[in-house]
């Protein structure tokens, strides 16, 4: 049976998270839908990683098997005519039996964004944190640098949590703020490659 990765980007607002669940709508169910009507067949996908309520993505990466062939622009194409303008694939490729989404990630990259002014923005309301407020970029940049470096997670860890281990080494990208007149606006990517 052919197994397909695909490359999927989301903005998580009006989903319930990842995972499918009795409530809807998620985005596991959702894209589910859109590939079983492709396929002409149910079809189950397993991710990289599952995301909670509101949690956006932009590469997402997901495999599954298909009892039938597509050229991978049909995947493509007949799978976004079928999704609502929040969730859209960017990509098919075929991929061996061996490969899982979950455990072939390498890393997972996390970007927050603050941004900083007086009025409340309209369009990065959705993605970014909105702080009227001075920040304290020295503090800031202090407190992400204790982050750096090789670290035991366990008390961040749920009782069913199937990773091997707790230790992780986040690391930042990007230490960079950027300064505009009138008003200040930082961005800035914070823990951005978990290994």
């Amino acid at each position: 049976m052919p197994r397909y990765a695909l490359g999927v980007e989301y903005d998580g607002t009006e989903y319930l998270g990842w995972q499918t669940q009795h409530q809807e709508p998620t985005v596991q169910a959702t894209l589910e839908r859109a590939l079983s009507f492709v396929a002409a067949a149910p079809i189950s996908v397993i991710c990289a990683g599952r995301t909670d309520t509101g949690v956006h993505a932009l590469g997402q990466v997901v495999h599954f098997d298909s009892p039938v062939e597509r050229p991978l622009r049909a995947w493509v194409l007949g799978c976004n005519s079928r999704l609502p303008a929040s969730l859209a694939l960017r990509w098919a490729c075929p991929v061996s039996d061996q490969f899982h989404a979950r455990y072939a990630a390498r890393r997972r990259r996390y970007r927050y964004r603050i941004v900083r002014r007086p009025t409340r923005p309209a369009l990065d309301a959705r993605y970014a944190v909105w702080v009227r407020e001075a920040l304290d970029v020295a503090a800031m940049r202090q407190a992400a640098a204790t982050l750096i470096g090789e670290h035991d997670f366990t008390s961040f860890r749920t009782v069913a949590c199937q990773a091997p281990s707790p230790v992780r080494a986040p690391c930042i990208a990007s230490n960079s703020s950027s300064v505009r007149t009138p008003w200040t606006c930082i961005s800035r990517p914070m823990p951005s490659c978990i290994t």
